[in-house]
């Protein structure tokens, strides 16, 4: 969060990473759980479901409420639209990111 260094979505084959306003999202459904964003994150937060560090594991369902709730600014939820390229930066993020204060600089 607040660090948006795009390494991961370099090395996506997939292109399942999308941009928030502050954060970055994995689509769940459409990642292959093939490991090769995790090495480039420079904050070390991505982390396979089962080993989801217990302080952050509240994260797990803001990323899917991100493809699965109407954000502002959407009238509907993104779903799965088939990869981030075609989409592009959405400016917005999950309720649990949004609501956080920003990281200071």
């Amino acid at each position: 969060m607040d660090v948006m260094d795009r390494s991961c979505i370099e090395e996506c084959p997939v292109d399942c990473i999308y941009e928030g306003g502050r954060a970055l999202y994995i689509h769940p459904d459409e990642c292959v759980d093939c490991g090769a964003c995790e090495p480039v994150c420079p904050v070390e937060a991505i982390y396979y479901e089962d080993d989801l560090p217990e302080e952050q594991v509240p994260h797990l369902a803001d990323n899917a409420a991100f493809f699965t709730r109407s954000l502002p600014g959407r009238d509907s939820p993104l779903g799965s639209p088939g990869g981030a390229a075609k989409v592009g930066p959405l400016g917005v993020d999950a309720p649990l990111v949004a609501g956080l204060p920003r990281a200071q600089e």
